[in-house]
């Protein structure tokens, strides 16, 4: 089995930091107590979703949480912070996943017209000669 490359450990610590983060504040909605664990179920979630290489779902929950605290701080001050940046943190995960899966079928649709493409050129060569 081969050992993990240097991204792959950048990928698990960008996970686990980004959950544990969401974990802490989902947990401190339902009280002081849950905080522990909501942040340990997000820390492992983080670490599995890191080694299966979800950078943009990681980043795309990172830039929700920074958004949606910034958001809720300008509108209702110091004190709601936590609930807009969870709930940004849970905006951006579905964003993320939406503009991940768009963007893989924009790419699956141009390599397809690349291969029929390259298809197109072999056939013209060969009943050309």
């Amino acid at each position: 089995m081969d050992r993990p490359t240097a991204n792959t450990w950048f990928d698990v610590v960008l996970g686990i930091v980004v959950m544990a983060t969401v974990g802490a504040l989902i947990g401190s909605f339902l009280g002081a107590s849950s905080i522990p664990v909501t942040a340990g179920l997000g820390l492992a979630l983080g670490a599995v979703v890191g080694y299966l290489g979800g950078r943009r779902f990681l980043v795309s929950i990172l830039v929700g949480t920074v958004l949606g605290g910034l958001l809720a701080w300008l509108i209702a001050g110091v004190e709601k912070v936590s609930f807009g940046a969870g709930a940004g943190a849970a905006m951006g995960g579905f964003l993320g996943v939406q503009i991940s899966m768009l963007l893989d079928v924009r790419a699956a649709r141009k390599a397809a017209q690349l291969e029929e493409s390259e298809a197109d050129a072999t056939h013209s060569a060969v009943t050309k000669l």
